[in-house]
């Protein structure tokens, strides 16, 4: 599809946000619009933004970040968000916050896919949206393209029809549709949006700049990619043989995940590629490579893939 969503007194319009700031900057105008439409606005906040050091030091003219204070730092970031949402005229009831950790969404798929999943899929049945906006596939981000993932199966979960448009906060911009950029030149919900973005004060100390920037520009959009849904799938990536003896494919599907070692995953060469077997599950598929090391890079190198599977191919079955 390529139309423009409909916006309107029926819309009913689920955002989902990884972090306290997402919601303002990915779809703050998108917000203002269905509400001023007559429809209905809700946020699923996945995580409260408690991982962010940088800005807690040096807000708080500390260096060692403990426990206690990120969790400090995460209600502060809570506060916040709902600070936000007031401004763009949404109500502290349809504020869904899960409060998961900053940078685990990844581990909430792989660890805890049934729980992680049933908290998302119990939103999507709660609000009943037929427009929902959720973060890029290929956002380098990992929380947020996990949370892609996670919010695609829970709507199939669901049996959900409605129409899923993607956002990209850290990454390169697809060139989308004309059709799909939120055509809103008003001045005053504009300044709204600002405003909604100033309220995350953590985020001003170290990313003003940035971060009214990126709320400037136009709220593009475009539809996710196809999901696997069976046979096989080829593969981006070309590990070498040092790389390949450390890294992992993880599938998330509607069976659950399932994690193997390169070696041991159902691979297959083709040419120059490698083609992963997937599994036969009801719903979407997704793959990701990582190598699970501890790093302060936060962004990732990898990420997921959601696209058309090949025709034939085995079925997989996760290494014991």
């Amino acid at each position: 599809m390529s139309r423009h969503p409909t916006i309107d007194g029926s819309t009913r319009l689920l955002v989902v946000a990884p972090h306290p700031d997402d919601e303002s900057l990915a779809a703050g105008l998108l917000i203002q619009r269905t509400l001023a439409s007559g429809g209905r606005v809700d946020v699923l906040l996945l995580t409260d933004g408690d991982d962010n050091p940088w800005p807690q030091r040096w807000l708080e003219r500390r260096i060692v970040v403990g426990a206690a204070d990120r969790a400090r730092w995460g209600a502060r970031r809570r506060r916040e968000v709902a600070a936000a949402l007031a401004r763009l005229g949404v109500g502290p009831d349809h504020l869904h916050a899960l409060g998961w950790h900053d940078m685990q969404v990844t581990s909430e798929l792989r660890e805890r896919h049934g729980q992680a999943l049933s908290a998302v899929r119990r939103v999507v049945e709660r609000t009943r949206p037929n427009l929902v906006v959720i973060p890029d596939l290929g956002d380098s981000h990992p929380d947020h393209g996990s949370a892609h993932v996670l919010a695609r199966l829970a709507l199939a979960a669901a049996g959900s029809n409605a129409d899923v448009l993607t956002y990209m906060v850290h990454g390169t911009e697809r060139s989308a549709p004309e059709d799909l950029i939120v055509p809103d030149a008003d001045a005053q919900r504009q300044a709204t949006k600002t405003a909604a973005v100033l309220e995350h004060h953590t985020q001003m100390a170290l990313s003003r700049k940035r971060m009214l920037r990126v709320a400037s520009r136009p709220e593009r959009f475009d539809r996710p990619p196809p999901a696997l849904t069976g046979g096989t799938v080829r593969l981006p990536w070309r590990p070498g043989p040092l790389a390949r003896a450390r890294v992992r494919i993880v599938l998330a599907d509607g069976q659950g995940v399932a994690v193997w070692p390169w070696r041991r995953a159902p691979l297959e060469r083709s040419g120059e590629d490698w083609v992963l077997s997937l599994r036969h599950a009801a719903g979407p598929a997704f793959v990701k490579l990582t190598a699970d090391l501890s790093t302060p890079w936060i962004y990732d190198r990898y990420g997921w893939v959601g696209a058309d599977p090949e025709p034939v191919g085995l079925v997989a079955r996760p290494a014991a």
